[in-house]
C-alpha cells in the first residue's frame, strides 16, 4: 500500500528501533519527541485535548501573559487553568519583566503545572515596538535575567524557551541567545527557523536548527515546516535536533499526531480521514469549544477552524460562505449538509498554507533599542487594565 503523502515524503523510512530517544525535559520524558506548538487563539484545551487523544507527546497551551495572569484577567486565568486528566500540563508564558515572570512561574508551579515555556519569539509589531517578544533575544543580558528569574522560581519544573533566528537577516540572535538560556538553566531551546521579519513566509531554515543542535548540550527542538508526519523524521535526521515542534501543519488536522506516533514507533502511519471523518472531528471540536467558552464565543472561534478542516475538499467555498451565520452546533451541522462525506482527503491539502499568509515585515523596535545590546532594563509593561487588554489582543495575532 502506497503511503498517503506528498511525493517528497512517500519513501521516507519509518523510525528504526532505537533510532530516536525520548525528549528529556527535567523529570519529563516525552515520547514521541513531538511538541504541539503554543499558538494564540488555537491551542486552548478544546484543541489540545483532541490532539492528545490522537497521539502522545507534549501539548502546550496557547500563550498567556504574565501580567494578565497576575492581574487576574478572566480569560488569561481560564486559558491557564488545569483541566481534568491533562497530564503533563504545559503552559507557555509571555513577559518582559523578570519580577513578573518569576511571580507567574511560582504561581503556576504551585497550581500543578508540569512544564513552562517562555515566548521570546512573538513577531507582532505591537509587541516588538515595546521591546518584547522576538526583540528580547537582541538584549542577551535582559534575556539572562528573565530566564534566571523563571528557573529560580520553578524548582524542579523544567523551563524551556522558544525563539526565532533573529530580528532579520542582518541581525541573527539565536546562537548567543540560546547559549545564554542554557547557561541560566533552561531545559531546552525551541528554534523557529525564521526571523521575525519573515513572519511565516518562505521556507524554514533547518540548517540553523542543526547549528544550534551541534552547539548546545541541552535539547534543541526544531520548529518550522512540519506539514506531514515524515517531515518530522527528515528534520531530526538532517539536523540532529532532539524533538520537533508542530505548528500550522496540524491546524484542522489533529490526527497528524496519530501519524507522528506511528512513524516514531516504526509503523506506517494511518491514512487521514475522508470528509465524513473530518466533519465528525470538526463537530466534536466545536462541542468542546462551546463547553469551554460558551456557545457564542465557542462558535465564533469555530469559524476559522472550518476553513482549515475543509481546505481542499469540494464544496469548501460554499461552506466558508456560510460561516458568518454560524451561531450554534445545529448551524454547524446544517452547514455540512449536501457535502459528499465519502470524498477522500485531498493530497493538495497536505502542504497547503494554513492560518498565516506569506507576507514579510519590517520589524518595529523602540527608538534606539539596538544602541546598547548590553542594556538589561526591562521594557515598560502595560500600565493599566485597558492597556493590558489591548496587549492581550495584540498577542492573539502572533
Amino acid at each position: 500500500m502506497t503511503r498517503f503523502a506528498s511525493p517528497k515524503n512517500r519513501d521516507v523510512p519509518v523510525a528504526a528501533p532505537g533510532e530516536f530517544a525520548p525528549l528529556e525535559l527535567g523529570a519529563l520524558s516525552v515520547w514521541p519527541p513531538v511538541v504541539l506548538a503554543p499558538m494564540a487563539g488555537v491551542t486552548n484545551f478544546a484543541f489540545r485535548s483532541l490532539c492528545r487523544e490522537y497521539g502522545a507527546g507534549l501539548f502546550v497551551s496557547e500563550m498567556i501573559t504574565a501580567r494578565g495572569y497576575l492581574y487576574g484577567n478572566p480569560m488569561t486565568r481560564l486559558l491557564a487553568q488545569g483541566q481534568r486528566g491533562e497530564r503533563p500540563r504545559s503552559i507557555q508564558i509571555y513577559g518582559s519583566d523578570p519580577r513578573d515572570l518569576g511571580e507567574v512561574v511560582a504561581a503556576l508551579v504551585a497550581d500543578g503545572v508540569d512544564h513552562i515555556d517562555a515566548n521570546f519569539g512573538c513577531p507582532v509589531p505591537k509587541v516588538t515596538r515595546q521591546g518584547g517578544g522576538s526583540a528580547i533575544p537582541a538584549k542577551p543580558r535582559l534575556l539572562a535575567r528573565l530566564v534566571r528569574a523563571m528557573v529560580g522560581a520553578a524548582g524542579d519544573v523544567p523551563i524551556t524557551v522558544k525563539m526565532r533566528k533573529g530580528i532579520d537577516s542582518e541581525l541573527l540572535t539565536y546562537r548567543l541567545a540560546a547559549r545564554v538560556a542554557q547557561e541560566e538553566g533552561a531545559s531546552a531551546v525551541g528554534l523557529h527557523g525564521r526571523t521575525a521579519a519573515q513572519l511565516y513566509s518562505g521556507e524554514a531554515d533547518w540548517e540553523a536548527i542543526a547549528d544550534l543542535a551541534a552547539e548546545l548540550s541541552i535539547p534543541v527542538l526544531g520548529n518550522g515546516d512540519i506539514w506531514e508526519a515524515p517531515d518530522a523524521l527528515r528534520m531530526m535526521r538532517s539536523t540532529g535536533c532532539s524533538g520537533v515542534i508542530v505548528g500550522r501543519g496540524c491546524l484542522g488536522r489533529p490526527w497528524l499526531f496519530a501519524e507522528l506516533a506511528a512513524l516514531f514507533d516504526g509503523h506506517e502511519p494511518p491514512p487521514p480521514p475522508n470528509l465524513g471523518g473530518v466533519i465528525a472531528v470538526a463537530e466534536e471540536h466545536a462541542r468542546r469549544l462551546v463547553e469551554l467558552f460558551g456557545e457564542v464565543s465557542g462558535m465564533r472561534q469555530m469559524r476559522k477552524w472550518i476553513g482549515w478542516y475543509t481546505k481542499g475538499f469540494r464544496g469548501s467555498a460554499r461552506v466558508r460562505a456560510g460561516l458568518s451565520r454560524l451561531r450554534s452546533l445545529e448551524d454547524l451541522h446544517s452547514l455540512f449538509e449536501g457535502l459528499d462525506r465519502s470524498e477522500p482527503f485531498p493530497e493538495s491539502a497536505l502542504r497547503a498554507s494554513r492560518a498565516k499568509g506569506g507576507r514579510t515585515q519590517v520589524v518595529r523596535l523602540p527608538e534606539g533599542y539596538l544602541d546598547d545590546p548590553e542594556d538589561d532594563t526591562p521594557p515598560v509593561p502595560p500600565r493599566n487594565g485597558a492597556e493590558l487588554e489591548a496587549w492581550e489582543r495584540a498577542l492573539g495575532g502572533g
